[in-house]
């Protein structure tokens, strides 16, 4: 069907869950009186569910699956056994739709005032040549491909051209030190590695050239490197990574075989991209996710809950797509999948608040109004620096086209919600606020927006379609209206297939899965379930459905219920930065909470134990920041050092984050540690102390 006809009035931009639901009423002759009988729906009859998302998105293979969900156990649910994919192919089936219509690919923008365009045929072209040159160097479905790159248009074409041959595509942020890349890139062993030789930042240039070569030099497995020159510096006559080629020579190819080629046809589940989500002891967890999970679930939940239409349709002709991000976060996944639709993406590499020396949160709205962005997104945490620095949206020029705001990362806190709403109601906008609430875990969201529900800042809309989502008691009963566990009782196509090198499944069965018994809660509606089902998806944070009295369908997350540190939206595991402090020779004993909780202003505070005779002073303290900027990132240098006799253990030797997390969240001591199980429960006492002064200041 050619939706490619610009509409003589401008985009209506009726609802695309309203669109949806009519095309069930036509289709299906399904009706739904409340978006809750709809959801219920969705997360009971999930055959009908996920085979309806199918046949409305127009999935496309060259084979009939053979069942929807072949198997309803977690993990190692099986959905659409027989069909094929490749989420390459979704993107590039837009080129000439999209390109007749006379709209781009992508924008993007960077610190330095660079503005760039790509059309939808030079993005196929340039994955075309880039996929040819991944097959010659021996790439083959199933090889990793590393990437160690910032947000512009060359990471997305290394990418789409990885997955267009079956690659499995992994990225960290160049501004993770190497320790960091290498503790995730050294676990799925690379084949090739795509890097940049530099990147810029807060109005500064940073050289990655020698961190480049120390990740060739301590993965035996590469075999390949690729450069792309992004700072304009690069001399790779002189260059001492081995055996590397430029990208941009590699991209000018224009050939035949470059117009010929086409992305192969895979598995439904054949492995995607490799992400990492840190808990609290050991190495990242490396999560591989599939094609077609990922590709259909992306679907449904920008489509559907983001509201975010394909450019060249009548009803959202024009959209125009940005989410604020670094590709250490999944929400670049997620920009990136705007291309899935069919939807320009404008994108911006550099700090989006300027520089130390001249802060400025107008950048991206700038950038915004320029572009005639129509969907903006961020984390929560930018939001709240323009609010804190007062942003002044009128005067960033005509940001009008902008109809959407999406926040994710951790909770929005319901004044910077209502300075959105008033910034744009003041240049004439009813502003919609799409905060949605998932993860790196399964590339997807839990809970998020809705067109058509009522707004309530702070609050999230919903329960998205397909997620079966409770907050569940102490007692591991569903709650409405009571903060509980965030459970998942149902799978959904996007959950990992499986981790990287994880024997039996045991990493990915001990991060989700072992909480609650095996079948309890699984039953599709409510109920147990055998244990043959296996167990209920616990997602690590805390919930609440409903308002206080359990009404409605907002949902309210208070942030983690683990010790992972979420630090501005990005996760890391403790131990990823106990490793980096405690290799200092000053430091015997370490450990750390985040505090960030339900839309407060993060703060995390870092304990510390020191040799004897040495003393916390700022030179240490500069040492303890510099040691977590070099091996992690600047992001999780922490507000707060604190020299400590001793950090609380367990009998078993296990650090107590957690109980001093609620602690100083304002939880009764005696509610948050059992004493009796404790190594040393005398040094409580300075933590309760802690606790109180931090609790009168916030």
């Amino acid at each position: 069907m050619n939706t490619a006809i610009r509409p003589s009035a401008p985009a209506p931009h009726l609802p695309q869950i309203r669109l949806y639901q009519n095309w069930l009423r036509d289709e299906r002759g399904l009706s739904f009186a409340t978006y809750n009988d709809l959801w219920r729906w969705s997360v009971t009859e999930l055959d009908a569910f996920w085979q309806s998302i199918w046949d409305y998105f127009d999935f496309q293979s060259p084979t009939p699956h053979t069942a929807v969900l072949a198997n309803n156990v977690m993990p190692g649910a099986k959905w659409f056994p027989g069909a094929q994919t490749n989420y390459a192919h979704q993107v590039l089936r837009h080129v000439q739709p999209a390109h007749e219509a006379g709209f781009l690919a992508v924008i993007s923008h960077n610190e330095k005032g660079l503005r760039r365009e790509m059309t939808w045929p030079e993005l196929r072209r340039q994955v075309a040549a880039m996929a040819l040159h991944l097959q010659a160097q021996g790439v083959q479905p199933g090889d990793r491909v590393a990437a160690y790159m910032p947000n512009i248009p060359e990471a997305m074409v290394a990418y789409l051209a990885t997955a267009s041959i079956g690659g499995v595509w992994s990225i960290c942020a160049p501004d993770m030190g190497t320790n960091a890349v290498l503790d995730r890139f050294k676990q799925i062993e690379p084949k090739v590695l795509v890097a940049v030789d530099g990147v810029s930042y807060g109005g500064r240039d940073f050289d990655r050239m020698g961190v480049v070569q120390e990740l060739q030099n301590a993965l035996p497995s590469v075999q390949h490197v690729v450069i792309h020159e992004n700072l304009g510096t690069l001399d790779l006559a002189n260059c001492d990574v081995g055996a590397s080629v430029q990208m941009s020579a590699i991209t000018a190819r224009d050939d035949a075989q470059v117009q010929a080629f086409e992305p192969l046809w895979l598995p439904f589940d054949h492995p995607l991209w490799i992400v990492y989500s840190s808990g609290t002891t050991g190495l990242p967890k490396p999560i591989v996710h599939g094609h077609g999970g990922t590709v259909i679930v992306a679907l449904a939940n920008k489509i559907l809950h983001n509201d975010i239409g394909c450019s060249y349709h009548p009803n959202s002709w024009g959209e125009r797509f940005h989410w604020y991000s670094s590709t250490g976060w999944v929400m670049w996944n997620a920009q990136v999948a705007g291309l899935l639709n069919g939807v320009t993406c404008v994108i911006y590499d550099g700090n989006p608040g300027g520089s130390k020396d001249k802060p400025d949160w107008g950048i991206l709205w700038r950038m915004a109004a320029e572009e005639k962005v129509t969907f903006f997104g961020a984390g929560a945490a930018y939001f709240a620096n323009c609010h804190k620095a007062g942003v002044d949206i009128s005067r960033c020029g005509d940001l009008s086209r902008v109809r959407a705001l999406g926040t994710t990362g951790s909770p929005l806190s319901a004044d910077t919600q209502s300075w959105g709403v008033d910034q744009f109601k003041a240049i004439g906008t009813d502003i919609w606020w799409c905060n949605i609430s998932g993860g790196t875990d399964f590339a997807g969201a839990f809970v998020g927006g809705h067109r058509e529900l009522p707004q309530e800042p702070g609050v999230m809309q919903c329960r998205e379609l397909g997620c079966a989502v409770e907050a569940w008691n102490e007692a591991g009963e569903p709650v409405l209206g009571e903060v509980g566990e965030l459970v998942c009782t149902q799978p959904i196509p996007s959950m990992p297939l499986f981790f990287w090198n994880d024997q039996n499944n045991a990493r990915y069965l001990a991060s989700y899965f072992e909480m609650y018994p095996a079948g309890h809660g699984r039953k599709r509606g409510g109920g147990d379930g055998p244990a043959s089902m296996g167990g209920v998806w616990r997602h690590g944070d805390w919930l609440r459905i409903g308002n206080a009295q359990g009404e409605g369908e907002g949902c309210v997350i208070f942030g983690r219920s683990d010790a992972t540190i979420n630090r501005y939206g990005l996760r890391m595991g403790t131990s990823e930065l106990y490793s980096a402090v405690e290799a200092l020779p000053e430091v015997m004993d370490s450990m750390v909470v985040d505090l960030e909780y339900l839309g407060k202003e993060s703060y995390m505070p870092l304990f510390v134990v020191l040799r004897p005779g040495t003393a916390l002073d700022d030179a240490l303290k500069a040492k303890l920041n510099n040691a977590i900027k070099v091996a992690l990132s600047p992001r999780f240098i922490p507000n707060d050092i604190f020299q400590v006799a001793e950090i609380p253990r367990t009998l078993s030797g296990k650090k107590q984050e957690l109980p001093i997390k609620k602690l100083m969240l304002g939880q009764p001591l005696e509610k948050v540690v059992n004493k009796d199980a404790m190594a040393n429960p005398g040094c409580l006492d300075w933590y309760v102390e802690l606790a109180k002064q931090h609790l009168s200041k916030v």
